[in-house]
């Protein structure tokens, strides 16, 4: 796949697209491409990520179940599993297996500090879409702390 089309599945992404087209190049030739067959496993739930993963083509099973049920989730081509991996330290939530053959290109931490280090622009665009998102989420948060409240009130 080329560096252009590399760079324009990454501007798909909606916090992606808010970085400046320079960043997004240095994300995308930095970025690991890999292909998995159908039943790999690409992460386990509970294992630390190091940044996150941007479904080219096929399909990913996501389940945090270890009991042989049907996956609670399948993402396919434009998907991007682990998205908040890429800013901060957090243990895998899921266990991603690929259904089919997948094409994926993985995005390490490490590689985004540095890129938004060193463009300071995306950087506070980023900054700016996760601070809305978490007030959006203390606001539904607070709605159902109101919501249980009045339950208990009955």
């Amino acid at each position: 796949m080329a560096l252009d089309d590399d760079i324009a599945l990454l501007a798909r992404q909606p916090l992606l697209s808010l970085m400046e087209r320079d960043a997004l190049r240095l994300v995308a030739f930095a970025a690991e491409n890999r292909i998995l067959r159908a039943g790999d496993v690409l992460f386990r739930a509970g294992e630390p990520s190091d940044g996150a993963v941007l479904i080219v083509s096929g399909s990913i099973a996501l389940t945090s179940r270890e009991d042989g049920q049907p996956a609670e989730e399948i993402v396919g081509a434009g998907a991007l599993i682990g998205e908040m991996a890429l800013f901060t330290s957090v243990a895998r939530q899921v266990t991603a297996i690929a259904r089919e053959p997948t094409q994926l290109m993985r995005l390490s931490r490490s590689v985004m500090r540095r890129v938004l280090a060193e463009s300071p622009a995306s950087a506070e665009a980023v900054a700016t879409a996760i601070s809305d998102r978490l007030r959006g989420f203390v606001s539904q948060l607070t709605a159902v702390q109101d919501a249980l409240t009045a339950i208990e009130r009955r």
